[in-house]
């Protein structure tokens, strides 16, 4: 019992930072720095959805709280796009808006899991997912598919032998972070068939949908509408990190449980950030988003070839296995090798069972920059 001064044992079993415990080291370092360890852009979003393009004038009562649920031409457009995405009819009444993925994907939580719940998570996983259903006082079970899920029979087996009485909810993160892979069709279709079978909800995180760059992005909301969470961000499509806003769609029967949490949590989405999501899904940042697509397919290639591995699928990461380059000190000597150097990178096991991985982002600063952290990268592991 978490009486003065102890807290939740629940909190107290999460780590402080999950991209990279060297981070505080990036003011202080002598010279450039190549902070690849955080998930962002270098690139600002679109003009026309900027804060400095809003304005009171044109925009009374831009700095007051939004509605709850959402502003309601947002809720309508995205309704609109996921239905329009996924095959599956979508209603503003579905829909959402969060502060961000993270706040998405907080409600469904905290909607869903009750004390000692269990959720499978496929893993290599987003790091802040298994926080969050700790956060609700669940149990987060990766289930990890590197090197071992070569089938969709092999994928589901894993799933199977970490089922138990308590698992209510599995959760699928593709395109991936941090791998960049995307689950191939026959998987999800499988993965989806066992959950409905074993009566589970399905957390379908896609905030990297738009940046496919080989093969097919499928939405698991076209297969089982009913059971499926689909979580979306403009942080990610279009370069809005910063403004935390998000959205989910979700089965209509539940979203009034949503709203509860996310009212008695965030209380609404930015109001200003709703806003400049309005006008990217009204269509004036396709542009931007065609051209950072290409960008970024080719800062992904051009780092994947110098550290000799396979370009990415999708998202904007490369997840890489240094093992053979760990001396005694294991992954946080190598860690501490590359912060020497002004590079900084996130750790394996912040995305499950990987003691010997590091993640890097192939976006978070500007492409020459980047290119000279690779550079570093790629020469401690003598590539």
């Amino acid at each position: 019992m978490p009486r003065h001064p102890r807290v939740a044992a629940s909190v107290e079993s999460m780590p402080g930072s999950v991209y990279s415990a060297l981070a505080h080291r990036l003011a202080t370092h002598p010279g450039e720095t190549y902070p690849l360890h955080v998930g962002d852009t270098w690139m600002e979003p679109a003009e026309g959805c900027r804060m400095g393009d809003l304005s009171v004038a044109e925009h009374p009562g831009m700095h007051r709280y939004a509605t709850p649920q959402g502003l309601p031409r947002l809720l309508e457009l995205a309704a609109a796009r996921i239905g329009e995405r996924s095959g599956s009819p979508c209603t503003p009444a579905q829909v959402l808006v969060a502060t961000g993925a993270t706040g998405a994907l907080g409600a469904i939580a905290g909607a869903l899991i009750e004390d000692g719940d269990e959720v499978l998570l496929a893993a290599p996983y987003w790091p802040l997912i298994s926080g969050i259903v700790r956060s609700f006082h669940g149990r987060p079970v990766p289930v990890p598919l590197i090197g071992e899920a070569g089938s969709a029979a092999a994928a589901v087996e894993l799933f199977e032998s970490r089922r138990s009485d308590r698992t209510i909810a599995i959760y699928l993160n593709t395109p991936n972070n941090p791998t960049g892979a995307l689950m191939p069709g026959e998987r999800l279709r499988s993965l989806d068939e066992w959950a409905t079978r074993h009566d589970l909800w399905i957390l379908a995180d896609e905030v990297y949908e738009d940046y496919v760059y080989s093969g097919e992005h499928v939405y698991l909301r076209s297969m089982a509408p009913e059971r499926t969470f689909s979580v979306h961000s403009f942080s990610k499509a279009y370069g809005m990190a910063g403004n935390r806003c998000g959205y989910l769609a979700g089965p209509p029967e539940v979203m009034g449980e949503l709203r509860k949490v996310s009212t008695h949590t965030f209380y609404s989405a930015p109001t200003a950030a709703q806003l400049a999501g309005i006008r990217a899904l009204e269509g004036i940042a396709d542009a931007w988003l065609a051209a950072a697509v290409e960008r970024y397919r080719e800062l992904g290639r051009a780092a994947a070839a110098r550290l000799g591995v396979a370009p990415p699928g999708g998202s904007t990461f490369l997840f890489l296995d240094v093992a053979d380059r760990l001396d005694e000190r294991g992954l946080e000597g190598f860690l501490e090798d590359c912060v020497d150097e002004g590079l900084f990178l996130a750790p394996g096991p912040s995305f499950g069972p990987y003691p010997t991985h590091v993640r890097l982002c192939f976006t978070s600063v500007e492409p020459q920059r980047v290119a000279r952290g690779v550079d570093v990268l790629a020469r401690l592991l003598g590539r």
